[in-house]
């Protein structure tokens, strides 16, 4: 499991050329006019990890099978998307079904590259857009609404609990604020995450910025991240241009190309970061002779839970977990030295699993 992300934006600001580089295929059709996608495209990537190459060695591991994340590349959407412009209505409807939004904004100047609206104002066009996702979910909660006053009067206590989860959307989307400043309590959160609204998603913004101002951003993305700190969200500063570049290169020669650039790492690895802590995400490991694999797991997961990742039956028959921290698991060489190092411990229903702990799950078939 890792998770499923839309990269939205107004048109050209460069989706498709980000999910190209990202997804390192040609897929999305990047050109310069509107609605260049149509089609969600969507792209599986691997999870870079180093830690798992380390554990993969030491346990003499015959295959190593990475954590797995989506990207939806989602056609450029407009003003009076929500209302169908630029088949707006065929576009929100993707955005439902990813767990989080990416928000591509531009912060570039370019003369070459036209802007919908023939300004570069990347604050301007994330409000239009968070815009037309408040509209939408304002008409579909209308019509819920209007649909439960049967069930109600009927005494459906699922019913009643929608009911005022989705009146206290509509107050917030009333009040100019996105779903998503709404308070939910942990009770209340499946039931929430099923009403699939989307203003209530999860969004990082993405600046994409010129190529040389990959490492330090401009004064557009600075006025996105101030933005994204008040709404007490996240973003981060890629060139879209620079990614496209290193997904034709090798390892190596990525890695001689991002120095010179100034760059520490691809923006790859810095977006999923940022979508782990997003969408509050953490990996766990298991490792041995036939594989080293990373399961990604949300935070607070307790050890029967995290089990099922890997199969329901783990789950239904969980009897314990055998533990090793990573850090002990490298240090001793492997399960077998943290065993005698009296660093592996067995676990049961209720241990909370950690960040890069080594599992091994005993269960009732």
């Amino acid at each position: 499991m890792g998770f499923k992300t839309g990269i939205v934006g107004m048109p050209n600001v460069g989706k498709s050329t980000l999910f190209n580089a990202l997804t390192k295929t040609a897929s999305a059709q990047a050109a310069n006019f509107p609605f260049c996608t149509i089609e969600p495209n969507i792209g599986e990537v691997s999870v870079p990890d180093a830690r798992l190459d380390k554990l993969a060695e030491i346990a003499g591991s015959a295959k190593i099978i990475p954590a797995r994340m989506a990207f939806v590349d989602i056609a450029g959407l407009v003003k009076g998307a929500s209302k169908g412009e630029g088949l707006g209505n065929q576009f929100l409807a993707n955005i439902r079904e990813c767990d989080a939004i990416i928000h591509v904004l531009r912060c570039f100047e370019d003369d070459d590259i036209t802007h919908v609206d023939g300004r570069v104002d990347p604050v301007s066009d994330a409000e239009v857009i968070e815009t037309e996702l408040m509209l939408a979910d304002l008409e579909s909660i209308d019509k819920r609404l209007a649909n439960l006053s049967r069930k109600i009067r009927g005494g459906d206590k699922d019913a009643v609990e929608q009911h005022d989860l989705l009146t206290r959307a509509k107050e917030a989307i009333e009040n100019d604020k996105p779903a998503r400043t709404v308070e939910v309590s942990e009770d209340e959160q499946k039931s929430w995450n099923m009403l699939q609204l989307l203003s209530a998603k999860p969004v990082l913004y993405v600046c994409n910025v010129e190529e040389e101002n990959a490492a330090s951003g401009n004064a557009h993305s600075e006025a996105v991240a101030k933005m994204a700190a008040e709404q007490g969200a996240a973003s981060v500063v890629i060139s879209a241009a620079i990614e496209e570049e290193i997904s034709q290169l090798d390892t190596e020669e990525a890695s001689m190309f991002l120095e010179e650039m100034g760059l520490q790492e691809a923006g790859l690895d810095r977006l999923i970061k940022a979508g782990y802590e997003l969408l509050q995400l953490e990996t766990y490991f298991t490792a041995g002779p036939k594989e080293a694999r990373a399961w990604t797991i949300h935070k607070g997961t307790q050890a029967p839970q995290a089990a099922g990742v890997i199969h329901g039956d783990f789950e239904r028959g969980f009897i314990r977990a055998e533990t090793i921290a990573y850090a002990d698991f490298i240090e001793f060489g492997g399960e077998q030295g943290a065993k005698e190092a009296g660093k592996m411990r067995a676990e049961g229903k209720t241990y909370v699993v950690k960040d890069g702990d080594v599992l091994h799950f005993l269960f009732n078939t």
